[in-house]
């Protein structure tokens, strides 16, 4: 396969994604980026080299090891190779004898950080929309009371269309990684928050447009995940903490303060559309973590050395 095999079965490849993988359109993005990116390379050895064929092994061995020299976090250099492995197996499955035999870097696994209830209490509750320094403050707050009432990505929280509300059950219906479709639950503090957004500031926002979208931004359409984080960006400012607020790491509190609370760990799998079990068990050790705190400030044992005189013993 020459460069301009490559080239055109990389639209193959990607419509594979969107209409059989059902894949998200963040993933797709980041899979279109990453084989752009050796088309680039594979360009740049053509020009070096001044050798008109070079072979897709040869090229893939090359690029490969060269992001390995590369300063990029495991993170990315994990996501460049399975979307290698993953094209090579649609290549595969077209009836190319490819190989791929490099191995995904093991990824260092960090606790997630999160808000405290106090902290998640004082901004949703002291802080009163006017004080906001926003134009919509009814629609920045209830973007936040959603977020930490049902633990949705910001990705989805922007797809959620009116009719994927119920309103008397308190349940939206969203959908996550790969389109999966997964139910979520609110509670009345957020209910009110929403309606008062809908019935105030939702009309003003739609002007003489129509959308089907919960969440609009002053055109009168659907939000971008960048505003969302600007939202968070200002309720951080009235924090006095150096760490950042995302909508992810307040995904990170809601179940944190859920497993806290005794909600059992299937449950919160579920409610935050993890595949696997092990992805939610990393808020055990947060958990953990907390109440390894908790013991080591209020535990009466910690106050007994000061009760204790110190005994000297002389040999």
């Amino acid at each position: 396969m020459n460069l301009s095999e490559f080239t055109n079965k990389i639209n193959d490849f990607l419509s594979f994604l969107e209409v059989e993988k059902n894949v998200s359109t963040n993933t797709l993005r980041a899979y279109q980026a990453d084989l752009n990116q050796l088309i680039d390379f594979w360009n740049k050895s053509l020009n070096k080299t001044k050798i008109e064929i070079i072979s897709f092994d040869n090229i893939m061995r090359r690029y490969v090891l060269s992001l390995f020299y590369k300063k990029i976090s495991k993170a990315t250099l994990a996501r460049k190779i399975s979307c290698f492995r993953t094209f090579i197996q649609f290549l595969r499955s077209l009836g190319f004898k490819y190989t791929f035999n490099f191995k995904t870097p093991k990824l260092d696994k960090k606790l997630p950080v999160t808000l405290s209830v106090d902290e998640i209490f004082y901004l949703l509750d002291s802080i009163k929309p006017d004080d906001l320094p926003t134009k919509y403050p009814l629609r920045d707050r209830a973007i936040f009371e959603l977020i930490y009432a049902t633990g949705v990505r910001c990705s989805e929280l922007i797809e959620i269309k009116l009719s994927d509300i119920d309103w008397e059950s308190k349940q939206i219906v969203v959908f996550g990684k790969g389109r999966k479709e997964r139910v979520v639950l609110f509670g009345d503090k957020a209910k009110k928050s929403l309606k008062n957004y809908y019935e105030r500031e939702r009309i003003q926002l739609l002007k003489s447009n129509e959308s089907e979208y919960l969440f609009l931004n002053y055109l009168g359409t659907k939000l971008t995940s960048r505003t969302v984080q600007r939202i968070f960006e200002m309720f951080r400012s009235f924090l006095k903490i150096e760490r950042k607020i995302t909508p992810h790491k307040i995904r990170h509190s809601f179940a944190t303060h859920l497993l806290n609370q005794g909600v059992d760990l299937r449950v919160i799998q579920e409610l935050l559309g993890h595949k696997n079990i092990a992805t939610t068990e990393i808020y055990t050790h947060v958990s953990s973590a907390e109440l390894a705190k908790m013991c080591d400030e209020i535990h009466p044992m910690n106050k007994m050395k000061s009760l204790v005189p110190e005994i000297n013993i002389k040999k």
